[in-house]
């Protein structure tokens, strides 16, 4: 893990190469966008964070989760498997897309989810009902405008980082790791 070989501030240091590439709505479907180098260094969520976020986001057969920066899929594969929940996974990295593909199929949940290889800046985020991410404060503050504009009611759940100027609904301790949750508000 990232965090243990470097420790948190050069992790976070690391983690802190944004692009600056504007959001643009596309379609989850569309092919592969050109490649671009990744806004964040991969750092898995462990597993016990990915039951808090989940836990947190009440997910169930219903809801349609959308992983941003998915990596190996850890959290809809998870969702899936536990809940029945379908899922997509955005990642820019193929080789995250091939281990995410890997795991969905190890896990038997290919039917439930599905991983797009592209820039989460340029996704229709419209047909989900619940958003993870593990992302820093600055990508989430480029992202906040676009979660703001999601139907009310979609819940969204952050591991680590929370949103500039949302205060988070619930906070919940992992070990000393946090999960922030916000519902997306009806709009005023």
């Amino acid at each position: 893990m990232l965090t243990a070989r470097l420790g948190w501030p050069a992790a976070l240091v690391a983690l802190a190469l944004l692009a600056t590439t504007p959001p643009a709505a596309v379609h989850a479907a569309s092919p592969p966008q050109a490649a671009r180098k990744p806004d964040v260094i991969y750092v898995p969520t462990p597993p016990e964070v990915v039951d808090a976020m989940l836990k947190v986001a009440n997910v169930g057969p219903d809801d349609v989760l959308y992983d941003l920066g998915s990596g190996d899929g850890r959290i809809p594969v998870t969702a899936a498997k536990r809940f029945g929940t379908r899922g997509v996974g955005f990642d820019i990295d193929p080789q995250r897309i091939a281990e995410a593909n890997a795991n969905a199929k190890a896990a038997e949940v290919t039917d439930k989810v599905r991983f797009v290889q592209g820039d989460l800046f340029q996704q229709d985020l419209r047909p989900a009902t619940v958003i993870s991410l593990y992302l820093l404060p600055g990508l989430n503050a480029r992202l906040k405008p676009t979660l703001l504009k999601l139907k009310p009611g979609t819940r969204i759940v952050s591991h680590a980082f929370q949103m500039p100027d949302w205060e988070p609904e619930q906070t919940v301790d992992v070990n000393g790791r946090k999960v922030y949750f916000w519902t997306v508000p009806k709009p005023k």
